[in-house]
């Protein structure tokens, strides 16, 4: 091996998010793996690593994940768990973007992993508070009514279901006074961290081992396969190397295209008064920042936003105190809910770029090394996508949207 090749390291939260103090969160995990060789390597144990290694070993692959934290304990325990078909860059700015074409492929890809989700936690049983919800897109200083309005029949002509209500409809039906808004379906909310543990406990009941911690610092590609050393000195080599390591990228996936930026989160006490219509709902703006919020089955509100472009603002424990603030000012605003002060507040690193749209790729230079980083508010996503089209990447079959998800 010539030269460290290692992810780059952050601390990817902050303050203590409301699942980790969630039950059925924690995974077994070796101290070493029981054998030298495997078909897949998957570095990381997120929600990217569980619905790979669920895809893989469904597939009889002999399946390896690793990880310097514990199991769960990385960026997807920060998660507000917004399962959402809509990207952050609207259709129709999108199609300017990248085109027409691709920019509809997109869209529907996203609605296709959303359903597929939804299948795969009821006929997989996971236990994770998978609930299918319809959203609400509300104008914003980004997008007002007119641009919601062509937005919406956009969609329609793409084939995603889209609404548009007028800002009397939206206050009759929803309290809700803005100029205009789009209802979807194709959304859903979940516990993330319960979520990726039961996907990975399930890995491990197919045969899969995880270890922890395992911290990889440097890998190779050999004649057959990639190599890959712990900063304890252990070597493992596999048929694929999968870095599922989501902030915490590869310096050779650096991009001006996307970044990393700070983000902010709370969770409100149980049982706060709200309107009966939200338990069936998520809520987001056309807006920067954007507010977004969803409640959760035991009656909190679970909200986010204030994102800012600094990669390390969430760090600073003053902004967590006023934008949780601000975004519970923000809540109260917007549909009258008054959480009061709340229960848990949290910020962590978060993924942007310039299209919405993630990285599913093989690392430059490798053939047996593929990277997943889940770029924008649709992580749990395009996690679903990711795991397809590794999976398919690992078997030698083409997937006909992988140029959407290209490294650039």
């Amino acid at each position: 091996m010539t030269g460290p090749r290692r992810t780059i390291q952050r601390r990817l939260r902050t303050a203590h998010p409301f699942w980790a103090e969630t039950p059925h969160i924690s995974v077994a995990h070796r101290a070493e793996p029981s054998q030298p060789r495997w078909d897949v390597v998957i570095v990381g144990t997120g929600i990217s690593a569980a619905l790979l290694a669920e895809r893989l070993t469904r597939r009889k692959r002999r399946v390896l994940l690793v990880d310097r934290r514990q199991p769960v304990r990385g960026s997807s325990l920060a998660s507000t768990a917004m399962i959402q078909h809509e990207i952050d860059v609207p259709l129709s700015r999108l199609a300017r973007q990248i085109g027409p074409d691709k920019a509809a492929r997109a869209w529907l890809r996203s609605v296709k992993a959303v359903e597929e989700l939804l299948r795969l936690s009821r006929r997989l049983r996971l236990d994770c508070q998978m609930q299918r919800k319809r959203a609400l897109y509300l104008a914003g200083d980004e997008m007002g009514f007119r641009a919601l309005e062509a937005e919406a029949a956009l969609r329609r002509e793409t084939g995603i279901e889209a609404e548009f209500l007028s800002r009397r409809r939206l206050l009759e039906e929803y309290g809700i006074d803005r100029t205009g808004a789009i209802r979807s379906t194709a959304s859903a909310s979940a516990n993330p961290a319960q979520l990726t543990a039961g996907l990975l406990r399930l890995a491990q009941e197919r045969g899969a081992e995880i270890v922890s911690p395992f911290e990889v610092a440097d890998f190779a590609e050999l004649a057959d396969g990639v190599a890959l050393a712990s900063s304890a000195g252990r070597v493992v080599v596999a048929g694929h190397a999968v870095f599922c390591t989501g902030y915490e990228f590869l310096p050779q996936l650096a991009s001006a295209h996307h970044r990393i930026i700070s983000t902010w989160a709370v969770a409100s006490a149980e049982g706060v008064r709200h309107p009966a219509w939200l338990d069936d709902y998520l809520v987001w703006e056309a807006a920067d920042p954007y507010l977004y919020f969803r409640t959760t089955p035991s009656g909190r509100i679970i909200a986010g936003g204030e994102d800012e472009a600094s990669p390390d603002a969430y760090e600073d424990a003053g902004k967590l105190r006023r934008n949780a603030a601000e975004i519970a000012r923000k809540l109260r605003e917007t549909c009258g809910i008054r959480i009061g002060r709340p229960a848990y507040r949290w910020a962590a690193a978060f993924g942007d770029s310039d299209d919405g749209l993630p990285i599913v790729d093989a690392v430059p230079g490798c053939r047996r090394c593929h990277a997943v980083m889940g770029f924008g508010g649709n992580g749990i996503t395009y996690s679903v996508i990711a795991a397809e089209l590794t999976a398919r990447r690992i078997d030698g079959r083409a997937d006909p949207d992988a140029d959407l998800y290209r490294f650039r």
